[in-house]
């Protein structure tokens, strides 16, 4: 009798499927509560990573109660889900400017359930996105072309408008005062380095001695032919010196070794055309700056490697104050050198090729030091593509032919959004 009821199944089909479906049906539900809520959570940080992202450049200019409507209406326009309920929604941000602008944004919100719904009729979901903005600081020489050349086709009325709105675009993209720097190096021949520092110990007097001056016979005009006659030679007084300097002795014509005694100062030199904007170093004085660029003129000849040397000083080393490093951020220094020739004289010789090799030492020392460099030729006229420049750049990307003076415009604008947006990366 027992064996025959432990053999009969007949019957016990459904009250067994009735005892496995409950625990089917209840883990079906969780899963799907457990999905709604992964769902929810995923898009919950989507909508907050956007949100910092969004807010992250103006939190340096509002204050507490502004950023918090923000970052409130911003997320709630982008953040919708059906199981979540928007007043649960709450959205705090934290604004600092510690090693970078850093905006930390928190949010909170609860998913409503439905089958676990005896256990917790909701489930807490929060998340957090940290967007750094101007973390990265940039320091920028500008070295421009003032040779006579630049007149033609009014290429320094061109290069003035492309400066000024260059300027313009890096100071947009500092929040504080220290975020960008601007150096500012016009060259010709020579390069003015002021006329008031004519008392500066990293200047040498004794090429500029030898020939401004006054003999004691007025038929010798030198210090040589003067003195080999037997005659006194008096140096005029240094305060009438004009302001420029020519290339130092080589190697120090190549690199950005500080001035200190003998060859690695920069001879003063009475050249008559010497630029009528002197240098400027590192500055975030945007009105001087600006002054610098409206008092350029067009006049002389072409030694690019001088101003891509002092270019570089500019950035590194005295006889320039550059502004101390702060370890909290990462910088880029960068170097524009925009010339319309080929180079013509420089301090020992008046063939390009010659001078192009001292700028090609200069140039690959740059790299080597890590300075990114942007060349740009503008060739209205017929000269070659020059290969100098080419090579110069950091890379094929970073060299310009310019065909056309309003190019110049134009290109400094695409230089400028490059650099800001390395200056805005987060």
């Amino acid at each position: 009798m027992l064996a025959r009821f432990l053999d009969n199944t007949r019957g016990g089909v459904a009250p067994l499927a009735a005892v496995v479906a409950l625990p089917l049906m209840i883990g079906v539900g969780v899963a799907m509560d457990y999905s709604k809520v992964n769902a929810a959570r995923s898009a919950f940080q989507v909508a907050l990573d956007s949100t910092a992202l969004m807010l992250s450049k103006d939190a340096a200019t509002e204050t507490s109660d502004q950023l918090q409507t923000e970052a409130t209406n911003t997320f709630n326009s982008l953040f919708s889900h059906p199981d979540v309920a928007p007043s649960s929604v709450h959205v705090t941000p934290t604004f600092t400017t510690s090693g970078g602008s850093t905006l930390t944004l928190t949010g909170t919100a609860t998913v409503n359930t439905s089958f676990i719904s005896v256990i917790a009729s909701t489930v807490n979901i929060s998340a957090t996105s940290v967007s750094t903005w101007g973390n990265t600081r940039l320091r920028v020489a500008l070295v421009l072309d003032n040779t006579g050349s630049m007149t033609d086709s009014d290429k320094i009325g061109a290069l003035k408008t492309a400066s000024h709105n260059l300027l313009s675009q890096l100071q947009a993209a500092a929040v504080h005062p220290e975020d960008v720097y601007v150096s500012i190096v016009p060259f010709v021949k020579d390069v003015n380095v002021g006329a008031s520092n004519y008392n500066q110990t990293w200047l040498r007097w004794d090429l500029w001695d030898a020939v401004n001056g006054r003999c004691s016979s007025t038929r010798y005009t030198n210090q040589s032919s003067c003195v080999s006659h037997s005659k006194v030679w008096t140096p005029n007084a240094h305060s009438t010196w004009n302001g420029c300097v020519t290339d130092r002795d080589q190697n120090y014509d190549t690199t950005n070794t500080a001035p200190g005694t003998g060859a690695t100062l920069y001879p003063a030199e009475q050249y008559s055309s010497c630029p009528s904007s002197s240098v400027i170093g590192l500055s975030n004085d945007w009105t001087a700056l600006g002054a610098a660029i409206d008092a350029m003129t067009a006049a002389g000849n072409t030694n690019q490697a001088i101003g891509l040397q002092l270019g570089w000083q500019t950035l590194t080393a005295a006889p320039f104050t550059v502004p101390p490093i702060d370890t909290n951020y990462q910088y880029q220094t960068v170097i524009i050198l925009l010339t319309d020739g080929l180079n013509t004289q420089d301090r020992w010789y008046s063939t390009a090729s010659s001078i192009d090799n001292r700028q090609s030492t200069t140039c690959n020392n740059i790299k080597a030091a890590g300075i990114t460099l942007y060349t740009v030729q503008v060739n209205t006229g017929s000269d070659p593509t020059s290969t100098l420049l080419q090579n110069c750049a950091t890379d094929a990307g970073k060299f310009f032919l310019l065909t056309e003076a309003g190019q110049i415009v134009t290109t400094f604008g695409q230089i400028g959004v490059s650099l800001s947006k390395l200056r805005l990366a987060m």
